[in-house]
């Protein structure tokens, strides 16, 4: 995919993947994040079209954890000697897990790459699963950011999405992970959902505003494949009543001073997730876990995604390798790749990103760039690449650009 630059011949090696001939090499590494995926849940949303299992009355921590680890160590070579910057706890619902269990797998986390001195560690926790004291050894143990999986305040809309938690249990869960020591953290709230109004998504917005979390996640339902809404589809809201919900609701958070830094973050002053934004920016990251993706830039130039088996059986089981496969992203697609990423920031990213972290001359997205350009959809003559207010509302009518 991508660009005007012809394609560089794909071969394959003795292991049957796909290689290049040699590509420049990538003027210095990305920053690199680890992302670490617990798949089980309370009870699957029907929403969800995430790798997460119902969890058994006993989850294997032990097991789990040692697995995590013997992940780690195969793809330790890829770290280069760089330092973690941040680490998130995904799923699922990694509050299921024990301090202790979390500590341990930190621990050995650490022993094999060191950590920024001012890394970000991230949780993602729902509110049904919160407790004080659990979450005052979450953040003794380095923990310093939790994502709060509140989704809504409304009890018939909670009922709507499957999810086990109250409005005041809601509540209540920030008021803890400040108690814990936790002055950074955000809420997850969705929006567009079923027979919600206007006055519905709003009143949701100012209870989560109210709670005044450093950084808000505000995106809208979408009804994906594999759920149990994709095959029993709810009703919801008109399209014109989604568009008074994005429209009011980004005024109001904007009045409140979160700002708008991704398609559905927000963010106070300095507060926007650095791991989100590594991620964005196109850096690296190393996936462990069942299920987890990665993104591994090597210095010949060489990016390569990756992805680990899904199912927890499969990874828990010695005689099943835990990655599932990997691609060398070819160079024909590494403008399309990099831009998909870098164009959902609203500031976008500094031009010069672009052949750090692809090892290609910006000249060659100069055509394509011109032709958005002149369609309204990226900023004109910047030293950013940024798309406008329309770009980014038609992002995808923007990338087409950047597609061979």
């Amino acid at each position: 995919m991508t660009t005007d630059s012809p394609t560089q011949p794909l071969h394959l090696n003795a292991a049957g993947l796909s290689s290049e001939a040699p590509r420049a090499a990538l003027p210095t590494l990305p920053p690199l994040s680890l992302y670490i995926h617990i798949p089980w849940c309370v009870r699957k949303c029907p929403y969800c079209d995430f790798n997460s299992h119902t969890a058994s009355p006993e989850l294997p921590e032990e097991e789990y954890v040692d697995a995590l680890l013997a992940d780690l160590d195969l793809d330790l070579p890829a770290a280069y000697g760089r330092s973690l910057s941040s680490i998130f706890f995904g799923g699922g619902t990694p509050s299921l897990f024990s301090a202790k269990a979390l500590g341990r797998l930190l621990k050995g986390v650490e022993q094999r790459i060191p950590f920024a001195s001012d890394i970000e560690i991230t949780l993602e926790a729902n509110p049904g699963t919160f407790e004080q004291d659990k979450f005052v050894a979450y953040r003794k143990l380095g923990i310093n950011r939790l994502s709060i999986g509140i989704q809504s305040f409304q009890q018939d809309k909670l009922e709507a999405l499957g999810r086990i938690h109250n409005g005041d249990e809601a509540i209540r869960a920030a008021e803890m992970a400040r108690r814990a020591g936790f002055d950074n953290f955000n809420l997850d709230l969705m929006h567009g959902l079923p027979d919600q109004s206007l006055e519905d998504a709003l009143d949701d917005l100012r209870q989560a505003i109210a709670m005044a979390p450093t950084h808000l996640s505000w995106y809208q339902l979408t009804l994906e494949p594999n759920t149990v809404f994709w095959n029993q589809p709810p009703v919801l809201p008109e399209d014109d009543i989604l568009w008074d919900i994005q429209e009011a609701g980004q005024a109001l958070l904007a009045e409140h001073g979160y700002a708008q830094y991704e398609v559905s973050a927000y963010a106070k002053p300095g507060k926007a997730a650095r791991h989100n934004l590594n991620y964005w920016s196109f850096g690296d990251f190393i996936g462990i876990g069942a299920g987890a993706h990665g993104k591994l830039s090597h210095p010949d130039g060489r990016i390569v995604r990756t992805w680990k088996t899904r199912l927890p059986k499969d990874y828990l089981n010695p005689a099943k390798a835990f990655k599932a496969g990997e691609k060398l992203l070819p160079i024909d697609e590494l403008p399309f790749e990099f831009l998909m990423n870098a164009l959902r920031l609203t500031d976008g990213v500094d031009a010069s990103l672009f052949s750090e972290r692809t090892g290609l001359p910006l000249a060659q997205l100069e055509g394509a760039r011109r032709e958005a350009e002149q369609k309204g959809l990226l900023q004109v003559e910047t030293p950013r690449l940024v798309a406008t207010a329309r770009g980014q509302l038609f992002l995808n009518d923007l990338l087409q650009y950047f597609l061979i």
